[in-house]
Formats: C-alpha cells, structure tokens, sequence
C-alpha cells in the first residue's frame, strides 16, 4: 500500500486541535492500515519522528431522512493518534 492511500487526511475536530498542544495528532487513516504503516507513512510524508500511534475504528451513524422511515447508515472509519517524539510539531499542520 502507497504511504499517501494510508492517511486519508488530517481530522481537524476541536478535540483534535487540542490534542496538538500535547504533540498529538489525529488523522483519518485507511481501514486496513496497521500501526507500523502509519508510523512509517507519518515520518515519511510530514519528516518527524513517531513515538506511538494508537488507532479506532469509529462506527458509522444512521442517517434518518424527514418525512420517511428510509435510513441509511454512514460507513465505518478508522482514525489514527500520533504522538510524536520530543516534542515535535508538524510545521504544516499548525497553519
């Protein structure tokens, strides 16, 4: 797998910009990605070191239409939180 199909994109949640005061960073990563390819994929693309990742699979939620009993549901995703080592910042990121 290419190092740019692993991390889909940055998550840019409130949550997520204040995990960056403490070096974290939070993305979306693909679903079949492990923690070693997103390291790898992280020091990579962004020239920082990784100290740890730590991944979820967050569950897709329903969508209800108005006025019908049709839902739909969102699919399932998979983010990733990447501590990085020394406290490092990733330069393109904090704009």
């Amino acid at each position: 797998m290419n190092i740019y199909d692993i991390i889909v994109r940055p998550l840019e949640t409130e949550k997520a910009f204040a995990l960056r005061d403490q070096t974290k960073y939070v993305f979306v990563v693909h679903k079949d990605a492990n923690k070693l390819e997103i390291k790898r994929a992280v020091e990579e693309i962004y020239r920082v070191d990784v100290d740890r990742v730590r991944t979820m699979v967050m569950p897709g939620k329903a969508n209800k239409t108005r006025g019908r009993r049709v839902v739909r549901r969102r699919a399932p995703w998979k983010k990733a939180v990447v501590t990085l080592a020394g406290g490092g910042r990733i330069e393109a990121l904090e704009a």
